[in-house]
């Protein structure tokens, strides 16, 4: 017998480097700007109503696909801020966090042998759920371009599809690279979706932070003309409400895919978080004030941070909306972003994620790593006091 029952597929995926990281800054005692998760809680109206909720008898198993008040919740907020028209009794259904419907729709829309087109650095969990749906992946890796923008090749794009692309696993606003895809690049790979006949699955739970400098707005790629009927759009409460913990997310799209999902999910959590779904549809009906008060507060925090690492001696990327921003580490005379990540501890008290980790092609971001800056003010100025020593001569 193996010394290690782990299904070989599944091996290569071991410790999460949040995980490591996480556990890094807890045995230093290092502020931890490497796991996205912010310090602070989620709007008072939301908090209240989970309260209520759960005094007031929501603790049992809610409807599979979540509960009729969160699901109307959701399409009101999709038609009021992206103009897409859903049907809450069909077309959504309920997740454990976007990651849940991410895996979901994997294992529900991928034969093994299929192929899955995605962009590099992806998230962790995109890698593990394509190979857990027994696909392959097809990255097309993102790259610096002019004024420090990441960015495709067409033609790189255009040869990752072929006869067994089954869909496109694309995130915008990006993680970890902050990129906004602008509308001529998701016209292109709507044109490439309906040219191969495949589906899109979008991963959006950073929909609502992208930042006034950014080159363009947010725009759903269910949006587009002929993108519809065949795109899966998902998001999540975590992020825009300041509650990562909570894992409620949800899955929007034509019925089919939708349907696709729920038979998928039923097995996997079967349902979840049954008194937190109230108080996420109240977080989703809260005024225009709340949401443009919350992008801009990260904004400044980016900035804020930004203005450190350029101090420290980092090359910053530009980022345009998440909650993060990467940056070179060659000025200081890193190589290697995992190496790097691992020594900044002990040389400053910080915390980073490499983000080599989230490629195929290690070498196009063994140089970069990421920051996070969901974090109260006063932490991103002791962090950015921290990182000062690393341009201070020794």
């Amino acid at each position: 017998m193996t010394s290690d029952p782990l299904v070989e597929r599944m091996r290569p995926f071991g410790t999460t480097i949040f995980t490591e990281m996480s556990a890094l800054a807890v045995r230093t005692g290092s502020i931890n700007l490497g796991q996205g998760f912010p310090d602070t809680d989620g709007p008072p109206e939301m908090l209240a109503a989970a309260g209520e909720a759960l005094r007031g008898g929501a603790n049992q198993y809610p409807p599979l696909p979540g509960i009729p008040a969160l699901r109307a919740a959701i399409t009101a907020h999709e038609q009021r801020f992206w103009g897409l028209t859903r049907d809450p009794d069909t077309e959504v259904v309920v997740t454990a966090g976007a990651t849940e419907a991410v895996a979901a729709a994997m294992l529900a829309l991928c034969e093994p042998g299929d192929e899955v087109v995605c962009f590099e650095p992806y998230y962790d969990s995109y890698a593990a759920s394509i190979t857990l749906a027994g696909a392959v992946r097809r990255p097309v890796t993102l790259r610096p371009g002019p004024g420090g923008r990441y960015e495709f090749d067409e033609g790189e794009l255009r040869a990752a599809f072929g006869p067994r692309t089954r869909l496109v696993l694309l995130n915008s606003p990006h993680n970890p690279t902050g990129k906004v895809f602008t509308t001529a690049e998701l016209t292109l790979i709507a044109e490439l979706c309906q040219e191969f006949t495949a589906y899109a699955v979008t991963d959006e739970v950073y929909e609502h932070l992208v930042f006034t400098d950014a080159a363009e707005p947010h725009v759903p790629l269910a949006g587009l003309p002929g993108m519809r009927e065949r795109t899966l759009r998902i998001s999540s409460a975590g992020k825009t409400f300041s509650c990562t913990g909570w894992k409620v997310g949800w899955a929007t799209g034509p019925a089919p895919l939708v349907s696709a999902v729920q038979r998928v999910k039923q097995f996997l959590t079967f349902v979840n978080a049954s008194p937190l779904q109230p108080a996420v549809a109240v977080a989703l009906g809260l005024p225009d004030g709340y949401f443009e008060r919350f992008r801009a507060d990260l904004q400044g925090r980016r900035d804020r941070l930004v203005s450190g690492l350029v101090e420290a001696g980092f090359e910053v990327l530009p980022s345009e909306g998440t909650y993060f921003v990467t940056a070179d580490i060659t000025p200081l005379g890193g190589t290697d972003g995992a190496e790097f990540c691992r020594a900044l501890p002990a040389r400053c008290g910080v915390v980073a994620v490499p983000t080599q980790v989230f490629y195929d092609n290690r070498e196009a971001g063994r140089h970069l790593i990421r920051f996070a800056f969901c974090k109260r003010e006063e932490v991103i100025d002791d962090a950015a006091q921290r990182l000062a020593k690393l341009s201070r001569p020794a």
